[in-house]
């Protein structure tokens, strides 16, 4: 991956946002698909949800399964370092 920012448009809920990063377009083109489907889903189980509340759930969501994978990461190099020593 190379460093080079870039812009991305994405459209998110019907609004389109300009993302800078450095991701691959392919990247960011996921992301988003996986977003629009997220918020689908959030609005179909809960159709009262206001677009914040949605944007809101989507954050805690993914910073939760964040979490849970750096979990798992560090439980796994703790698991190595045992059975290496």
């Amino acid at each position: 991956m190379d460093n080079q920012k870039r812009r991305f448009k994405a459209t998110v809920d019907g609004k389109t946002y300009t993302i800078v990063g450095n991701r691959s377009e392919s990247h960011m083109k996921a992301v988003t698909e996986i977003m629009n489907e997220q918020l689908a889903q959030i609005k179909k189980l809960a159709p009262q949800t206001s677009k914040e509340e949605a944007a809101i759930l989507l954050a805690f969501n993914a910073i939760s399964d964040q979490l849970d994978v750096a979990e798992k990461e560090a439980q796994a190099k703790k698991n190595a370092h045992f059975r290496v020593s």
